[in-house]
């Protein structure tokens, strides 16, 4: 079951009088529960990708469907609205808020959807015990090694139970054995039924994704790996 599917996705930046096509055209389907990488040297259009299907850029042209939904000509605001609900961002420098306790930066998506302080702190103690962190819920970030940021970041990104986890380097600032413990972490997720979306250039990461797609001048150049989906 297709969860995500782009046709034809253009996406052009206009730099004063220049215009810079970072996707050219990209046509791909993401199947429900699948874990995907997405690969490229700089300037392939991978970050670029993410951006587009995490609803935090635009298309230029073409056509995005989500869950069977053409979103390509929702405003701003209602791809503020769709992030906030369908997806959960992971990212490299793990954007914690430093004034905030563990069990407030998990407790932070929650407070914009409007859920009571109750609700919300049962579900980040739920969360901070998912990931391992239950004895850290009153640390803050300054006090957490990279690892425990990076699975308190995890822990945010799923405080909305989304469908579609897209992680942006969820490894680039973590020594390799940190790394493989929050790579073990995301297929864990992944086999609970989560679609996971993840930009790497490494390929001994890239080989934790069922799927891999190599980005070449805003192209896909290619798709390497097994097409699973969940049930």
């Amino acid at each position: 079951m297709e969860i995500i599917g782009l046709e034809k996705v253009h996406k052009v930046y206009r730099m004063g009088q220049q215009e810079v096509k970072a996707l050219a055209g990209v046509s791909v389907s993401f199947g429900k529960g699948s874990f995907w990488a997405i690969m490229g040297h700089s300037g392939s259009g991978k970050s670029t990708m993410m951006n587009v299907l995490g609803c935090m850029d635009r298309i230029s042209r073409g056509r995005y469907i989500l869950e069977g939904r053409d979103i390509s000509a929702l405003n701003d605001d209602a791809l503020s609205e769709l992030r906030l609900r369908r997806f959960g961002f992971i990212f490299q420098s793990f954007n914690l808020i430093s004034q905030l306790t563990v069990q407030r930066n998990i407790e932070l998506p929650l407070y914009y959807l409007g859920w009571d302080a109750a609700q919300s702190a049962e579900r980040a103690v739920s969360l901070a015990g998912q990931v391992g962190l239950a004895d850290r819920l009153n640390h803050r970030p300054t006090e957490l090694s990279g690892g425990q940021m990076q699975r308190v970041a995890i822990a945010r990104a799923l405080a909305n139970d989304p469908q579609i986890l897209l992680a942006d380097e969820p490894t680039g600032n973590l020594d390799t054995a940190t790394g493989k413990q929050i790579l073990e972490l995301l297929t864990q997720l992944n086999r609970q039924g989560k679609t996971i979306i993840m930009v790497t250039h490494e390929a001994d990461i890239a080989a934790y994704a069922g799927r891999r797609l190599h980005m070449k001048d805003g192209l896909v150049e290619r798709i390497e790996g097994n097409h699973v989906e969940a049930d």
